[in-house]
């Protein structure tokens, strides 16, 4: 029997901090999520469109979950421990056992929740598990090169911003987002994990 770090795909698991659990992504997280998103600032820089229903997000998650059965993304829903509410989501994306890399993305929360230390606790428990139990060597971000604010919040916590693929999408709306990539290595990530443990402490 293959264990997770030898199997080819990451196994669904759940990630507990003191702020926030991580949980794997499913269609009871639904009716909280669509209450938690419905504003359509979240989803301005998004790639998904703005989801004004109930059942777009419910098209949404499915969307998540075949990616997931394909091996590519592992989806987890956001769930706020005060509340025990699904406040947003965030996940393993481009996932890439053979080269140890993967990458975090398509992360969002409640507008009661931005600019707190839900992001910074997600993030810390997503790049933990990624490095030290996954032994992945290179965890991937990227950005809408207008949003100003997720590339400063990248840099804050010691991500190395790589470069601009340029037109390198088309959003719903038709627009040509250009992104922005940015990486932490496992020979930074002891560096980036002190950083966001003084963040969280303070």
């Amino acid at each position: 029997m293959l264990t997770e770090e030898k199997s080819t795909h990451i196994q669904p698991v759940t990630l507990t901090g003191s702020i926030v659990r991580l949980e794997p992504l499913s269609e009871q997280h639904v009716p909280d999520l669509f209450f938690a998103g419905n504003d359509a600032s979240i989803w301005l820089y998004m790639r998904y469109g703005t989801m004004e229903s109930e059942a777009d997000m419910r098209r949404w998650v499915q969307m998540l979950l075949n990616a997931q059965l394909g091996g590519t993304d592992l989806p987890f829903a956001v769930i706020h421990l005060k509340s025990g509410r699904a406040i947003g989501c965030t996940r393993y994306l481009e996932i890439d056992r053979h080269n140890r890399a993967l990458e975090i993305g398509g992360t969002w929360y409640g507008v009661d929740y931005q600019r707190t230390a839900v992001n910074t606790e997600c993030k810390y428990l997503l790049l933990q598990r990624a490095f030290e139990v996954l032994d992945m060597l290179r965890v991937q971000f990227k950005a809408d090169l207008r949003n100003l604010r997720s590339q400063k919040a990248l840099e804050r916590i010691g991500a190395v911003k790589e470069g601009v693929l340029r037109d390198h999408v088309i959003l719903p709306d038709g627009y040509m987002r250009s992104s922005v990539y940015f990486s932490i290595l496992a020979r930074e990530w002891p560096v980036v994990k002190a950083r966001l443990l003084d963040k969280l402490s303070s």
